[in-house]
């Protein structure tokens, strides 16, 4: 045999001959074909491909032939299904974590191990005979599941159910997909390989389930938990499948691998792409929620706008009842020295009287004009309060007037405002509530006058009482000296209260010019932030521009390479036919 042929078992395996070639390449002599296999050693690759290139590329020495005497066949068919199943789950794995979404019944990795699980289920399976034909299924075994493990009932159920399912193997592949959706594939087979008394009805004794193979199989199987598939059995026609192993799957040629390595790249551009767009809705998110916020405050500022002039409107009001309270004030002024004048001419006449009765009595009415004169002081004191009391009015007018024109330069605190107005309406309540305190001093002081009208005329009806009734009016005079004395001390202890506020609502006033300071701060650096958001945008779509140009770059460096591809087949066709040609020239 010439030195670049193949051995026997290859046969034909050259491209373009009848049987096919296996997954590889030629080399530039075309003398032998290399290969590269996932994950494997070459004393496995050896168990399925019966040879092994050696360390140049070329062929390597043939395998040894197995004979009874070295090896037991179900052995090395254990040991090949047990390689490949490794391989189906490992590939199928990284291939599901590569690809970062629930799998489907199209996914090609998926299908070869669903093939792979169904040859190792019926490796060794006893044929039962029948009266039609022989019967070899693995919907037994898998049936028997329910039994031992109660949670597997409703596969079971949903099984036998579905309407499209004619056939045991049908059944069984159902099965093999439900329990794989439901994550529990490796939970199900370990009870059933513990039951090895059970399996023996079903199984051979050198079966791939009942040795140590099928146990490491359902180990490996606990590694398909990390994967979400969505399988619809429904629409499948899962009776008539046929379950043929695909290793083009698990041998990659060197342009395979170069381009898986140009996959991987164009996955790291197409991640990219995703983390920048997902970037880009991120920021129009936050920029959305800014808009919101400036619509919001917007709404706030013309509420507070509305509520100003609702508080201004209650101002007016204020101001209105203030003047109502002044006109009664003059009123009351006025009735009061009315009934003092009324009261003097009464004294008046009858003192003349008196002088002309009796001379005795001029120092009594002497002493009664003292306590006119005092009483007529202490009206005047009134008054003066009175007075007092209006011109803090007036003092609470201007302060009115100034927390109006703080309104209209801090429209931004006008919750503020709203207390500051409450305050002034239970001050307005005050001070009315000390009119009326005062106007019942002025109708007591009515009453004593009253009753020293009555007094004087006693006093023309009997003159011997005068002494008692001038006693009886000394008492009132102390008595009613010690309530003008508390009433005093209760002006003045008011007077200190109506202080105290003054200086909180100063305090008030200063507290909200800083909140005013710091909230335009806070505006202000906010629209900092749009801004430097805004050119962040900018900046985030000149990149997917220049992203989405370089993917234009890649599909045409693409088309180009395709075309290359096309280009360099047909050289090498017309090598072949050239190199045909000249051995049927050189032979003929």
């Amino acid at each position: 045999m010439a030195e670049g042929s193949l051995s026997d078992d290859f046969q034909g395996a050259k491209p373009g001959s009848a049987r096919g070639p296996l997954p590889g390449r030629w080399n530039s002599r075309g003398r032998a074909m290399t290969f590269q296999v996932w994950g494997w050693r070459r004393e496995d690759a050896s168990q399925v491909l019966a040879w092994v290139p050696d360390a140049k590329g070329g062929r390597g020495a043939p395998m040894p032939r197995r004979t009874p005497a070295t090896k037991d066949p179900t052995a090395v068919e254990r040991a090949n299904l047990l390689n490949m199943a490794k391989l189906s789950i490992k590939g199928l794995i990284e291939s599901a974590l590569s690809f970062g979404r629930t799998l489907d019944s199209d996914y090609p990795p998926l299908q070869q191990f669903f093939v792979v699980m169904e040859h190792c289920l019926k490796h060794g399976l006893k044929v039962r005979k029948s009266f039609l034909s022989y019967n070899k299924t693995i919907w037994g075994p898998l049936e028997l599941v329910e039994k031992l493990y109660p949670e597997a009932e409703e596969i079971g159920a949903s099984v036998r159910d579905l309407p499209g399912l004619k056939t045991p193997l049908g059944r069984a592949r159902a099965w093999l997909r439900l329990a794989l959706m439901q994550k529990k594939m490796a939970d199900y087979l370990r009870c059933l390989i513990i039951q090895r008394d059970l399996l023996s009805e079903f199984y051979e004794y050198h079966a791939l389930m009942m040795e140590e193979e099928g146990a490491v199989i359902v180990g490996l199987l606990v590694g398909l938990n990390v994967i979400d598939a969505n399988l619809c059995v429904k629409g499948e026609d899962l009776d008539s499948q046929v379950g043929v192993i695909d290793f083009s799957m698990y041998l990659k040629n060197e342009e395979d691998i170069g381009n898986k390595e140009r996959n991987v790249q164009i996955a790291a551009i197409l991640d990219q792409k995703n983390y920048v767009e997902e970037l880009n809705r991120q920021l129009n998110s936050t920029v959305s929620s800014l808009h919101s916020r400036v619509d919001s405050l917007e709404k706030s500022n013309t509420k507070l706008i509305e509520e100003l002039a609702i508080a201004k409107n209650n101002i007016i009001k204020l101001q209105e009842e203030n003047h109502q309270l002044r006109s009664e004030n003059k009123l009351i002024l006025m009735k009061t020295q009315q009934n003092l004048e009324v009261t003097k001419v009464d004294v008046e006449t009858e003192l003349q009287t008196y002088k002309h009765s009796r001379q005795g009595l001029d120092e009594m009415y002497n002493e009664a004009r003292r306590q006119l004169r005092d009483e007529s002081q202490l009206r005047q004191d009134v008054e003066n309060e009175l007075a007092v009391q209006v011109s803090m009015k007036h003092e609470i007018e201007l302060a009115m007037k100034l927390l109006e024109k703080d309104i209209h330069e801090k429209q931004d605190t006008l919750i503020g405002l709203r207390q500051q107005l409450e305050e002034v309406k239970s001050i307005n309540i005050e001070m009315y509530q000390k009119l009326q305190s005062s106007e019942d001093g002025l109708k007591e002081k009515n009453e004593i006058i009253a009753r020293l009208e009555e007094k004087t005329n006693k006093i023309t009806v009997a003159m011997r009482q005068l002494e008692q009734r001038l006693q009886q009016a000394e008492k009132a005079q102390m008595e009613a000296e010690d309530e003008d004395k508390k009433y005093l001390q209760e002006c003045q202890s008011k007077s200190d209260s109506l202080q105290k506020q003054i200086s909180q609502k100063e305090k008030q006033l200063v507290q909200l010019e800083t909140d005013l300071k710091i909230e335009k701060e806070w505006r202000q650096t906010l629209q900092e932030d749009l801004q430097k958001e805004k050119d962040a945008l900018s900046h985030l779509r000149n990149e997917t521009q220049q992203i989405i140009s370089l993917k234009k770059e890649f599909l045409n460096i693409q088309d180009e390479n395709q075309q290359l591809k096309k280009v360099h087949h047909e050289q090498e066709q017309a090598l072949q036919e050239l190199g045909s040609k000249l051995s049927e020239d050189w032979f003929g």
